[in-house]
């Protein structure tokens, strides 16, 4: 999965008014996918431990707790 920069970029401009470079916005994106993916292993293990081959909503906020 792979986040846009211009995407990365407006979200860090929407919380002050800065010029954003393109190496940050590439950045942020980068700790966004590595978290995501951490949090999605995490739900993917909830959803086993509760023998669930689907993995819910709930699972994913399970996973951020």
């Amino acid at each position: 999965m792979e986040f846009s920069t211009s995407k990365m970029k407006e979200m860090i401009k929407d919380e002050g008014d800065k010029r954003v470079s393109e190496e940050s916005a590439e950045e942020l994106g980068q700790v966004i996918e590595m978290f995501a993916g951490d949090v999605a292993e995490e739900a993917t293990a909830i959803a086993g431990d509760n023998d669930r081959k689907t993995v819910r909503a709930e699972d994913v906020r399970e996973a951020l707790r």
